[in-house]
């Protein structure tokens, strides 16, 4: 059978409708920054909840990402996706306000809220490995009880938590944004994770358990 071969379509992929934007984005095509906000808008507001914990301080810290990123655009090098690139601007403008809000709030201590130890270096209590939030966060019927538990954790552990079980940001770039020491972040997320799965033993407890 003959026939006329249709020509190959160009590849219309994801990165190239991306960098297609990124192109009208840097001349100021007003319609680009408009697709840009109408794309990201709903995703970077939840993280910025997940952040602040208010609708109207999310809102707040959307708007002062976007604006960053219009600013900044001609500086964007490309070296990552430019979701990832707002992603990190949203996180870095909600940092700066929890940073104002937090600053009129004394700090907590999480001593109370970490497991105990006997001795001999064994757990006083039963306890679960629940490796991280995330994956707590993902089961529908826990998420309440896991975002309740998070806000009970003092600010500078709950940030660390957020930023590297929930918004998945290595450790150097955690520590970069919150000005700390790789060290010192690691060392907060495991304290962190501990005080968060001792908050959450008595709601996931087996029914007809015990308590020591």
């Amino acid at each position: 059978m003959t026939g006329t071969t249709a020509p190959l379509l160009p590849d219309t992929g994801p990165a190239e409708t991306e960098l297609a934007l990124l192109h009208r984005l840097r001349r100021q095509d007003e319609a680009a920054c408009e697709e840009l906000v109408r794309t990201h808008s709903g995703r970077l507001l939840s993280v910025a909840r997940r952040m602040l914990r208010n609708d109207e301080d999310a809102r707040d810290a959307v708007q002062e990402g976007f604006l960053s990123a219009f600013r900044a655009i001609q500086k964007f090098n490309g070296d990552c996706r430019l979701s990832t690139w707002l992603h990190r601007i949203v996180v870095n403008a909600a940092l700066m306000k929890r940073g104002s809000m937090s600053s009129r709030r004394p700090e907590e201590s999480i001593e109370d809220m970490l497991p105990r130890f006997l001795e001999d270096g064994h757990h006083a209590e039963p306890t679960s490995d629940w490796g991280s939030a995330t994956s707590l966060l993902e089961q529908r019927e826990t998420r309440e009880r896991v975002r309740a538990a998070l806000d009970r954790l003092p600010e500078s552990y709950r940030t660390v938590l957020l930023l590297r079980d929930i918004e998945e940001l290595d450790t150097s770039e955690t520590a970069q944004l919150l000005g700390l020491t790789p060290n010192t972040v690691k060392i907060r997320l495991h304290r962190g994770r501990q005080a968060l799965a001792k908050l959450l033993e008595p709601s996931f407890r087996p029914a007809g358990s015990i308590p020591d």
